[in-house]
């Protein structure tokens, strides 16, 4: 995981203004948004192979248990743009809604135009970035430059777009 961290400084940049930290795998696993309790944390990776080419950060339950928030969706930059992303999320919508979850909320800056058209692409209706509340996201301090998240939601009654027997989809052009 951390060096998947290390190798998507390009969306860490964007999100925080800093690039991945050693400490950065183990805030991970203590990072919850208010309310949440750590029962209800899922850090999952995504392989290629043997090989961790992605970190998931889910909260489910979220802010309500009919909900699941996605805090981080990253692809290491040399595993993109080949459809993995869109598998990984239509296999993470289909568990979420087995689960009875009805959404998945996600957030993304609003300046990682990848990010934003990788939601889109997946179904989910974006909002403008709300005023940040304060200063802390979760259970750390916010970065000065973590400001403009828009918000995505995905309602989970529906197969994700494309999500057909034998389509793949079209590749995850600037996936996250």
């Amino acid at each position: 995981m951390a060096r998947v961290l290390a190798a998507c400084d390009d969306y860490l940049l964007a999100a925080t203004g800093s690039a991945a930290l050693p400490a950065d795998v183990q805030s991970l696993y203590y990072s919850l948004p208010d309310g949440a309790d750590f029962e209800q944390k899922q850090l999952l990776v995504v392989c290629d192979g043997a090989t961790v080419v992605g970190v998931v950060d889910a909260v489910t339950a979220h802010p309500d248990r009919l909900g699941c928030s996605v805090g981080l969706f990253l692809l290491d930059p040399e595993a993109r743009r080949g459809g993995l992303g869109t598998r990984a999320a239509r296999q993470l919508l289909r568990e979420a809604a087995a689960r009875g979850m009805r959404y998945v909320t996600a957030t993304c800056p609003q300046s990682w135009a990848p990010g934003l058209a990788f939601l889109v692409r997946m179904g989910f209706e974006m909002s403008a970035p709300a005023q940040d509340a304060g200063p802390t996201v979760g259970n750390r301090l916010r970065f000065p430059a973590e400001n403009g998240l828009c918000t995505a939601v995905r309602k989970l009654d529906a197969a994700p777009p494309g999500d057909g027997p034998s389509d793949d989809g079209p590749p995850d052009r600037g996936a996250p």
